[in-house]
């Protein structure tokens, strides 16, 4: 595997960054996955602006996109695989132990790692554990992914690939690492950002394509939601067949099947929307 770091390729034994980066100690950095299917990344204007937009919400310098755009055209070249999940990941760089930032500048790494198509349904469970709608990281895609990581492997143990999260007033907010939609008599619905959800990629573009509401939704919804669906870069649209005990008999209903084939035709026709 060759990965870029800090400005060019490098064998992946050689790939490394300090232990005093920043985005090692305390968290600090910023990161997007992108899809790449054949060489070619999917919608990465948009990852790119939403990279942009999560280093300006932690106080980071803007990202070079030339660079990192001739970064992800370096590492796909170099690593050709038929599905892949590409990720840039950019951090505070080397910094003294503790909060406080160094004066060294940011770290770009960029990485790429090849996958495979993910099935047309999956189960799900709901977590204990709530977003904050009102933290400082609400909104902002950033390497501080723990509590992610526990609630996702807490779903692993359970049969499940995604735990859902309520926020602080108990509306329904979202997974680890997906956007969530339910149907509601035969209309699709997705929380709103105000809701403290990542501004998914995927999310804006099922949205756009398929009509969906943007809607405050109760958490106890994915009780008697018809269907149900996630959105992410790697799952595109994905149905939900278990929530917890409960099973959607069916899945994929009528309403995501249509998401599904919608999202797959209009992202076959523009790889850059």
């Amino acid at each position: 595997m060759r990965i870029w770091l800090d400005g060019r390729l490098r064998d992946a034994d050689d790939a490394k960054v300090s232990v005093l980066d920043h985005g090692l100690t305390v968290g600090d950095g910023v990161f997007e996955t992108v899809k790449a299917q054949d060489g070619t990344l999917f919608a990465l204007t948009r990852h790119l602006e939403r990279l942009t937009r999560s280093a300006r919400g932690l106080g980071l310098p803007d990202p070079d996109l030339d660079e990192v755009r001739r970064a992800c055209a370096a590492v796909l070249e170099a690593n050709p695989v038929p599905l892949g999940r590409l990720r840039i990941t950019y951090t505070g760089g080397l910094s003294p132990l503790g909060s406080d930032r160094g004066d060294a500048g940011p770290t770009l790494v960029v990485a790429v790692g090849e996958t495979t198509r993910r099935p047309d349904t999956t189960a799900v469970i709901t977590v204990p554990w709530v977003r904050n709608e009102r933290s400082a990281l609400t909104g902002l895609k950033t390497t501080s992914y723990a509590e992610n990581v526990v609630a996702l492997d807490r779903a692993n143990r359970a049969g499940a690939s995604e735990a859902l999260f309520a926020n602080t007033v108990g509306q329904l907010c979202e997974g680890t690492g997906s956007n969530v939609f339910v149907v509601l008599d035969g209309e699709i619905h997705t929380p709103p950002v105000a809701s403290g959800c990542l501004a998914g990629i995927t999310r804006a573009l099922a949205v756009e394509w398929t009509g969906a509401k943007e809607t405050d939704l109760p958490f106890d919804v994915l009780e008697r939601a018809e269907e149900v669906f996630l959105t992410s870069t790697l799952r595109d649209v994905q149905a939900v067949h278990r929530v917890d005990g409960r099973v959607l008999t069916g899945a994929p209903g009528p309403v995501t099947a249509k998401a599904m084939r919608v999202f797959d035709e209009r992202a076959a026709s523009d790889v850059d929307p």
